[in-house]
């Protein structure tokens, strides 16, 4: 019975490492294209970049405009090519950034 007891131990250890550790809730700086937008064939004849990004903190406080139309404007953007994604997560998101990334002409 305290063999079962150890294994079922062990394996539940492992668990909570691979869902805490496994899917970056210590730390996350990660870059994705955003699928829905991703929508232009011709990516190579981009132009300009624009970029809007949105912070929290402590999961208590949310701070800026991450908007496609944000970047667009921080970037002199009129025409899309295509939209990606950058998230940075540190500790559970106690300090979280979200940012667009928009580039075009």
């Amino acid at each position: 019975m305290e063999k079962r007891k150890s294994k079922a131990y062990v394996f539940v250890a492992m668990l909570v490492a691979l869902l805490l550790f496994g899917c970056g809730a210590l730390y996350t700086d990660i870059k994705t294209p955003m699928p829905s937008l991703s929508l232009q064939a011709n990516a190579d004849s981009k132009t300009k970049v624009g970029k809007a990004s949105c912070t929290s903190y402590v999961w208590v406080v949310a701070i800026g405009d991450c908007s496609v139309a944000a970047a667009m404007k921080n970037g002199g953007i009129n025409k899309i090519h295509h939209v990606d994604y950058e998230i940075k997560s540190i500790f559970f998101g106690i300090y979280g950034k979200h940012t667009i990334v928009v580039y075009g002409e």
